[in-house]
């Protein structure tokens, strides 16, 4: 028997960072941001920091951040779910939810990530190039915008702005 294709983020369920299945339905009408994070990778400090400060910017007015960690890239993700979540709320203090560690590229790929890359994107076809890859995603549970992992999280902000109607 096939499975359904997905038609939204919203018919996905994913892990969180304890495991549990999570049903991404439970984020229908937020704009969310989603980010596949590491934490030995050269751009963590700055994205963390700018991802908080949109996070505490616009967690009131419908945005949600989602974090998935991945390993996939330089292997700077080593650590267990456990390590990778102590890590960004001690040193971040980061209030936005980190799910289980995943793939963003090849067959083992998150089907989360299988979704949101058959989008219209640029000249790297559907490859996620590096870690802080970010997917700007409507309240109809569709991506709009996919940025590149050196792409500023701040300067994300009027596209938020849009979607959130701010």
């Amino acid at each position: 028997m096939a499975t359904k294709e997905p038609v939204s983020v919203y018919d996905i369920s994913i892990e969180d960072a304890n495991g549990n299945s999570l049903e991404l339905s439970q984020y229908k009408d937020k704009v969310l941001l989603i980010v596949n994070v590491a934490s030995k990778c050269g751009m963590t400090n700055s994205n963390y920091t700018e991802l908080n400060e949109l996070y505490n910017k616009y967690k009131d007015k419908g945005l949600e951040i989602l974090a998935f960690p991945c390993n996939q890239f330089g292997e700077e993700e080593p650590g267990t779910t456990d390590q990778i979540t102590e890590f960004v709320c001690t040193k971040f203090k980061s209030e936005f939810p980190i799910f289980n560690k995943i793939e963003v590229n090849g067959e083992n790929a998150s089907p989360l990530y299988k979704f949101l890359k058959k989008g219209k994107w640029g000249i790297f076809g559907d490859e996620i190039q590096w870690n802080f890859a970010k997917f700007l995603v409507d309240k109809n549970g569709q991506a709009v915008e996919r940025y590149y992992p050196t792409t500023s999280p701040l300067t994300l902000e009027h596209d938020i702005n849009k979607l959130l109607n701010v």
